[in-house]
């Protein structure tokens, strides 16, 4: 005779995957770099023909702090742990 504690528990636990997301970074960057590279040279050409000086220096500043940001590996991970350290924050 079964108790009811043996019929509630399930006889074989399923096992739960979530999608696999291995590698996902790193498609980003290859799909995203040609596209990023062309927005940024084209609108660089804009502000070197419109002779904006100011502006092309400061287009393309913000360019690399941009560049920097998603294309070095673990850069985000890295600053978000230096963050919370420095807040005191584990």
């Amino acid at each position: 005779m079964s108790h009811t504690l043996d019929l509630a528990t399930p006889s074989s636990p399923t096992p739960t995957t979530g999608i696999n997301t291995e590698g996902l970074a790193e498609f980003l960057r290859r799909f995203f770099a040609p596209l990023f590279l062309a927005v940024v040279s084209v609108v660089a050409i804009f502000f070197l023909f419109t002779r904006e000086i100011t502006r092309f220096v400061q287009f393309i500043i913000l360019a690399i702090a941009i560049g920097v940001i998603f294309y070095v590996p673990n850069i985000i991970e890295v600053t978000a742990k230096a963050i919370a350290g420095a807040l005191g924050i584990k």
